[in-house]
């Protein structure tokens, strides 16, 4: 590499809402690069960045303790294996004020929204302790999926990536290193654009967690069968990334030979408090179940 990682992240930007690096001087520095063409890499490689955006960072609308650092390690990690990243995959939590998830949807008793992380269940619900604003029986009907099908409870969030936010930005130095990549590398760096349904919560980048239209992204899962290796990192731990892992192994349980192929940077995300337990318990039943692989971001994987 040619390019110092200082002159395309800086460290102490990571979650600033201004970027003292210039992306247009970025990217003519990439241009200059003298990388294998992503074309030609042997071994394909695919990162898979999730929800790496400025709202999940320690200090966004609905931060994620822990994001700051897990941008360096994540950034470090793609620049130290720039020319053996094939492509990169980022998702893009994307929302607007009213949906499901947010305090406007719900009123209690007393007319009040809730409190932002405030579970709702259906008990809730049949009690008259709270009650959605609109759309009532569609959002008693996924509540009460949520809990039939066994998921998390639904959670009140803050008002989190709203769609042409600054929130909704990728984070600006994790921007700065993905699009190095895609112009060094000669990849166009796919976007997975989530979460835009107002009757569901979508924490994996496969499908929402209910919805009547039985979505699922199967182009992005037959994709994965062309890698090697599967590289995935992200925010939160204990939501979106882990939401994300089950979706795809559950959809390919039958093929070792696809789900092997996973490698988990556990440094490069973070848990939402109060979900570390559960999330790590998880983690580990995928190691077991699944065979997928857990490391570091350090580690001699590539």
């Amino acid at each position: 590499m040619k390019t110092p990682y200082n002159e395309i992240v800086n460290i102490a930007s990571i979650g600033s809402q201004t970027n003292p690096i210039s992306l247009n001087e970025i990217l003519r520095k990439a241009n200059d690069e003298q990388l294998t063409p992503a074309a030609q890499n042997k071994e394909r490689v695919l990162f898979l960045g999730i929800d790496v955006q400025q709202d999940f960072m320690d200090n966004g609308a609905l931060g994620v303790p822990g994001a700051h650092g897990d941008v360096e390690r994540m950034t470090q990690f793609i620049y130290n294996n720039m020319d053996k990243i094939t492509n990169i995959a980022v998702s893009i939590d994307t929302h607007t004020p009213h949906q499901i998830f947010h305090p406007c949807w719900w009123i209690d008793e007393d007319g009040n929204n809730p409190a932002p992380y405030t579970p709702i269940t259906l008990a809730d619900l049949d009690s008259g302790k709270y009650r959605a604003v609109i759309y009532p029986r569609q959002s008693r009907d996924y509540v009460e999926h949520l809990e039939k099908d066994g998921k998390k409870t639904l959670c009140v969030w803050s008002y989190h990536c709203l769609q042409g936010t600054s929130g909704a930005a990728f984070e600006n130095q994790f921007a700065n290193m993905i699009y190095f990549h895609s112009v060094a590398k000669k990849a166009v760096t796919q976007r997975l654009v989530k979460g835009q349904d107002p009757l569901s919560e979508m924490y994996g980048i496969i499908k929402p967690e209910y919805d009547t239209k039985n979505y699922i992204n199967i182009d992005f899962l037959n994709k994965l069968e062309n890698y090697d290796k599967i590289i995935i990192a992200g925010e939160a731990k204990s939501h979106c990334v882990l939401e994300s892992i089950k979706q795809i192994l559950e959809h390919y349980a039958n093929r070792p030979e696809i789900t092997q192929k996973i490698y988990i940077l556990e440094d490069c995300m973070s848990s939402i408090p109060g979900f570390e337990d559960v999330t790590e318990q998880t983690f580990d039943d995928f190691k077991k179940t699944y065979h997928v692989n857990i490391v570091k971001s350090t580690d001699d994987i590539l």
